[in-house]
Parts: structure tokens; C-alpha cells; sequence
């Protein structure tokens, strides 16, 4: 069956809705994605027909919830090309996963003196965590440049990627610039130099192929409410012999072997990594997303986010005094942001706010870049399997309507 973009819409129930009478322009996607009825479903069926408790039943009902559980690792893994679920943790989301890894890893193996390279493109999560290390270690952040287009300097890589980089840590695509960064390229450099690679792929799971072991890296982190699946479940993957010789993150119930009165023994990756009651309904709903992209094709999802985003790129550059910000050109993600004249961004998305046209403004989890753009803030409009290309004509036309409404030249 060929994609149709109106019949996969119908498959979320929240555009069903209307708020002040007007169908919702859902334009905020890469802040989370909305949720078709299969994951709604599969979460509800799961506290209806098999709420327990996983790992700790001797009854049906555990029995079930476990082998879903466990299951889905398997599924997860492959999802993003990962050869077995033995390298996959539960975890909340992308910034827990960045966490992990800072604390079970780089807490155990890095020392004073030792390089970490980030990018001028990092979300916050992909920032503070390297901060509170570097504060506490005596680590040196390194930063790969970008170009004035909102692509990475990579010129610079032999430059700041050197023989003291221990991690070098990226998104592979950015929620600002909607920028796809050549992470095989830049994991094969790290390993060159003797540095492991983590990929932030909060924005990239959702919307293309991934295939980790192509990409060769080390670690990968992803959210699952930005792929169509609940809140408060996210995955990191770990070369699992990694993850065998890495410290506990969180302690407790379901992370041991034994506890004594004065010590502990853990167990075996990923359980060290998972304390206590996990979010099991969750799983269930990541589970579902997977199933969900995987019946729709996620190569369909890529070329038709792709189309929506080449057309609203064209309708938002006919704006006068409208300033984009990031490619133009070439393979990108679904988001665009820009200004408009010299209107703040958050007076912008209230005014679009009342045509029922979602957008986000502000910094985006994203400060340093803002401060490599030149401004405090932005706009955001972002795309995703269910954007239809009226709705970006709706953008336009509530834009239009703004610069009216402010006087803008």
C-alpha cells in the first residue's frame, strides 16, 4: 500500500480534536511526537489485561508482562541495527541515557587532563552532563565548530579531535538546524584517535534508518515520545562489552545479585543499569511505536517528512524579512527555524497559537548555538509522518496575519 499521508493522519486520535472550533496545525514535533491509537491501545491493554510487576511473579500475569519486557530489547535492537537486545538499557529518555554514560563510564574511566569533543549544536542534555564531569574531574571540553550554513565544521576535526579526546559525543541530527551530521565518518575518526563515540539520536530514530552498527559507534541514546511512543521510556544501546565492565548508574532492587549487611553484589548487563520498578506499560507502548513505524515503513516516514520540509522551506523564504536558520540544501530533518522581522519569537508562536498552529519558540535546549547564531531565540515549526502540506499553508498564513497584525515592514 503507497503512503497517504491524510489516511496515517487519521490514525492519531488527538487530530480529532478541535480547539476553538479550529482543526490543530501540529507543528511541534520534535518536541514530542503525537501517539496513534495502536500505542494508546497497546498501553491501555496492557494495565487492563497484564498489570504485574516484571521479574518477580511465579503467575501468568508476570510471566506475560516479562517476556514482553524482555522481549522488546530484542525488538529495539532490531529496530536501529544493533546485532543483539543484550546491548540495550531502559531508560527515561535520551538525557537519562547521556547520564549513564557519563556517571557508569566516564566517572570510572577518565581522568585529569582527558579531552571530551562535543559540538556547537548540542541540546543541553548532550552539554551538562560533560560540565558536572569536567567540574569534577578536571576533563578539557572540546567543541567542533559549525559554518555559517549550520553544518559541521569538519575541517577543524583534526584539529580539536586529538590525542588526549577520550569521547567524542554528537547528535545526529540537530533539533535547531534540522542538520544530519556524518556520524560514521566522525565515530571512524574518534576510534582513529583512540576516543569512543556516543550518538545523541533523539532526533533521528523517529524520522530515518538507523543502523548503529553501520555507523559503528559505541554508544547510542534515543527518546521513545519523540517516535510516536509514551513519555518516560528511552533506550541507550551500548556495545555490551562496555556495558559489562561499567560501573552502576542507580543502585537498588532489580540491579543485585546479593546484599549483605555491609556490601553488594550486581548483575549482569543491561539489569545493572535498570533499578527498581521499571516502566513497564511503557515498554509496552515503545513496543507498539516500533510495530507502528515499522507497518507504516520508516523509509516512507523519511520521504515524506522530507517533502513536507522542502515545501514548507520554499513558503517560509517567500516571507519578507524572515531569517532561516540552518541547511537549505541537501539531506536534512523535518524542522525549520527562523525570525520574523524583529518580532520575539514567543510573541510569535501566541499569535499563531490563535489560528490553532503549534510552534515552538525559545531556545530550544539549545543556548551555546543560539549564542552562534547571534540570537536569544527562535521559532520552530517541525514536521513528522502525520504533517500534511495544508498545514504548513495554515503557517503561512497565520505568519502573514502576525506581520499584520505588528506592523512589520
Amino acid at each position: 500500500m503507497s503512503f497517504d499521508p491524510v489516511r496515517v493522519r487519521a490514525e492519531f486520535p488527538i487530530f480529532s480534536r478541535k480547539i476553538r472550533g479550529k482543526e490543530i496545525a501540529y507543528l511541534d514535533s520534535a518536541a514530542t511526537s503525537q501517539k496513534p491509537a495502536a500505542v494508546i491501545d497497546a498501553m491501555d491493554a496492557f494495565y487492563r489485561e497484564h498489570n504485574s510487576n516484571v521479574h518477580r511473579g511465579a503467575y501468568v500475569l508476570s510471566e506475560e508482562a516479562t517476556a514482553m519486557f524482555e522481549e522488546t530489547r530484542g525488538k529495539v535492537a532490531k529496530f536501529i541495527g544493533a546485532p543483539s537486545g543484550d546491548g540495550i538499557v531502559y531508560v527515561r529518555n535520551t538525557t537519562e541515557a547521556i547520564n549513564l554514560v557519563a556517571c557508569a563510564w566516564g566517572r570510572k574511566y577518565l581522568k585529569a587532563g582527558d579531552e571530551i569533543l562535543l559540538t556547537e549544536m548540542e541540546h543541553h542534555s548532550n552539554f551538562v552532563p560533560w560540565h558536572q564531569l569536567v567540574k569534577d574531574k578536571g576533563l578539557v571540553l572540546r567543541h567542533i565548530p559549525i559554518t555559517d550554513e549550520g553544518r559541521l565544521d569538519l575541517a577543524a576535526l583534526d584539529r580539536v579531535l586529538t590525542k588526549k579526546t577520550r569521547l567524542v559525543s554528537i547528535c545526529h541530527a540537530s533539533n535547531v538546524l534540522g542538520t544530519i551530521n556524518p556520524v560514521a565518518e566522525i565515530t571512524a575518526a574518534a576510534h582513529r584517535a583512540g576516543a569512543l563515540c556516543l550518538v545523541d539520536g533523539a532526533q533521528a530514530v523517529p524520522h530515518m534508518r538507523v543502523d548503529v552498527a553501520a555507523i559503528g559507534c559505541d554508544f547510542y541514546a534515543f527518546s521513545a515520545h519523540k517516535m510516536c511512543g509514551p513519555t518516560g521510556i528511552g533506550v541507550l544501546w551500548a556495545r555490551p562489552e562496555l556495558l559489562k565492565d561499567m560501573d552502576p548508574f542507580m543502585v537498588g532492587g532489580e540491579t543485585i545479585v546479593e546484599v549483605h549487611l555491609d556490601h553488594s553484589t550486581f548483575r549482569d548487563p543491561p539489569h545493572r543499569y535498570e533499578p527498581g520498578t521499571p516502566a513497564i506499560a511503557e515498554v509496552a507502548g515503545l513496543e507498539a511505536a516500533i510495530a507502528w513505524l515499522e507497518k507504516t515503513g520508516i523509509d516512507a516516514v523519511h520521504a515524506h517528512e522530507a517533502s513536507v520540509t522542502a515545501y514548507a522551506l520554499k513558503r517560509l523564504l517567500e516571507i519578507p524579512r524572515l531569517t532561516f536558520y540552518g541547511p537549505r540544501t541537501g539531506p536534512r530533518g523535518g524542522v525549520a527555524c527562523f525570525t520574523l522581522d524583529d518580532l520575539h519569537p514567543h510573541d510569535l508562536a501566541t499569535c499563531l497559537d490563535q489560528d490553532n498552529v503549534c510552534i515552538r519558540a525559545g531556545h530550544h535546549c539549545a543556548q551555546p548555538l543560539m549564542r552562534r547564531l547571534g540570537v536569544v531565540a527562535t521559532a520552530r515549526a517541525s514536521f513528522y509522518v502525520y504533517t500534511l502540506p495544508s498545514e504548513i499553508d495554515r503557517l503561512i498564513e497565520s505568519l502573514n496575519r502576525a506581520r499584520e497584525f505588528f506592523g512589520c515592514r
